[in-house]
């Protein structure tokens, strides 16, 4: 059995069979709970997504779905129906990701660490900007998505998690307390990522990103949000720059050698390797505005220098990297190996 491989026409039917029973008699039937986080609308009537997807699967795959076996999630039976062409609704809004909460915790400081009411301008303008990032899809929002009241709501989560608040703390969450310590720690940068975040919310520079294409970033520490993260990626990835950045190197006479590590690929590799190089980005995300890329904000680096530099904010430079990779050759050079000390051993036992 293929699990997710049902058709529109199979989800009518039981859609009528969920009509004609009713829907205490139809879940009790299946053995299907009421829904929790998404409801399939149809017609001006709604309903259980999951139930509705899992005795879809009898008429396309043989047999009935059970609750248990969608292994996926709960985000799995609301993806297979819309890829069917069915509308589904979240009935409960998707958690604050790192960018939103950038924002929000830009405002709680800048109101002297103090969570702000829901009636506030700014806690109202805030909410607007909220709703025009693309951070979470639309099938992922209901109508409270970010509203005011919420807004104020996660003000005040941050704000009493702050060092200084002696009183007992809302329920944020950990994420919540993780970009308020950034803050702490590096308010100026922050405070720029917040401002970049805004700017290109507001402007639509930052609305069109292809935030689906999230391949890596578990490797990535980028502590200013997806948003910045995903514009740097694709300043990265532009190809026409890069082209005009290794004809810029060779024409000056310099080899595409890693500018961390001294790697060439195409003298390990050959042909294979020949006129490949990645290039990195340097200017950090909280200073990298919509301004256009110059080719000295680009570095050649190696694939695994790459991954380096992008693995912990903040971020080396790549002569930093390099620093930091002659200092880490120099003490393996001193340390002698295990080999060594046992061919010595050997030595001085037959002395």
């Amino acid at each position: 059995m293929r699990k997710g491989a049902i058709t529109r026409v199979a989800v009518l039917k039981v859609i009528a069979e969920y009509d004609d029973l009713g829907r205490a008699e139809f879940l009790a039937k299946y053995h299907f709970s009421e829904a929790r986080s998404y409801l399939l609308l149809h017609e001006g009537r709604q309903y259980d997504s999951k139930a509705i997807a899992g005795v879809a699967h009898r008429w396309d795959q043989g047999r009935v779905l059970r609750p248990e076996e969608f292994s996926g999630g709960k985000e799995h039976a609301a993806a297979w129906l819309k890829r069917a062409g069915f509308e589904v609704k979240s009935l409960k809004n998707p958690d604050w990701a790192r960018d939103e909460i950038i924002l929000a915790c830009h405002l709680v400081m800048a109101n002297g660490w103090r969570g702000l009411d829901s009636k506030d301008p700014r806690v109202i303008e805030l909410s607007g900007l909220l709703q025009l990032m693309p951070i979470h899809a639309e099938a992922d929002r209901n109508e409270k998505f970010r509203n005011p009241n919420g807004v104020a709501r996660k003000t005040f989560d941050i704000a009493t998690r702050h060092p200084d608040y002696k009183g007992k703390p809302t329920n944020g969450g950990a994420l919540d307390v993780e970009v308020l310590h950034e803050f702490l720690a590096r308010p100026t940068e922050m405070t720029e990522a917040g401002q970049l975040i805004r700017q290109g919310v507001t402007t639509g520079d930052l609305q069109a990103l292809p935030l689906d294409d999230d391949e890596g970033l578990e490797d990535y520490s980028a502590p200013e949000g997806r948003l910045l993260m995903s514009r740097h990626k694709r300043r990265e990835r532009n190809k026409g720059l890069r082209k005009k950045k290794i004809a810029a190197v060779l024409k000056q006479g310099g080899a595409l050698a890693c500018e961390a590590c001294g790697f060439d690929f195409e003298k390990i590799y050959g042909d294979r390797g020949n006129g490949y190089i990645e290039c990195h980005h340097v200017v950090p995300l909280h200073e990298a505005g919509e301004g256009r890329t110059k080719l000295s904000d680009l570095a050649l680096i190696c694939s695994n220098c790459h991954r380096m530099i992008h693995r912990r904010a903040p971020w080396p430079t790549p002569k930093e990297l390099r620093t930091l990779i002659e200092k880490h050759r120099d003490v393996e050079a001193h340390i002698p190996s295990q080999l060594d000390s046992e061919a010595a051993e050997a030595a001085a036992d037959t002395s």
